[in-house]
């Protein structure tokens, strides 16, 4: 079944934001180590490109860590198909006459917003948009103050 409500934001990235709601963070969250994954050897040759060029900064900010290849990897492969189907659209055009003389749309419009769509989830989740980014404030010095004595000295726990 299904949870109910909004899907909850990592503690990581309420850090980050500097907890707007200022509830109190979950300081028994796992912390998988803040290192990036390995870039799968099945991934499409630009995705792996886009993994290459990505992974670095999610790393160096400390959102990517070792237990999210599938999820990055589910980003770099939707990313690289959208590209694929948006090369197609610029080289051949939106849309086509078919042979009972229709105006039709080619199917790689389709699947371009489709996988668009996908890429977009994907970035909500590691804080790629530029809303998600918004929220986000990067504290070079607090990048891993998850230590609840920490926390209570800065104001951030009650």
């Amino acid at each position: 079944m299904a949870q109910r409500g909004r899907k909850p934001k990592p503690t990581a990235l309420k850090v980050l934001e500097g907890n707007p709601g200022k509830r109190p963070l979950n300081v028994n969250e796992p912390k998988p180590e803040k290192k990036a994954p390995k870039c799968p050897t099945w991934l499409e040759p630009e995705a792996k490109k886009e993994w290459r060029r990505m992974s670095r900064s999610l790393e160096a900010i400390g959102i990517l860590t070792k237990v999210d290849a599938a999820s990055f990897a589910g980003y770099c492969q939707s990313y690289a198909r959208w590209k694929e189907a948006e090369e197609f659209l610029t080289k051949h055009g939106t849309i086509f006459k078919t042979p009972s003389g229709y105006i039709q749309q080619v199917p790689q419009v389709s699947i371009a917003q489709t996988y668009l769509k996908i890429m977009k989830d994907f970035c909500s989740e590691f804080g790629l948009t530029p809303a998600s980014r918004t929220r986000i404030n990067v504290d070079k010095d607090s990048n891993d103050c998850l230590d609840p004595m920490e926390m209570m000295l800065m104001g951030e726990m009650k």
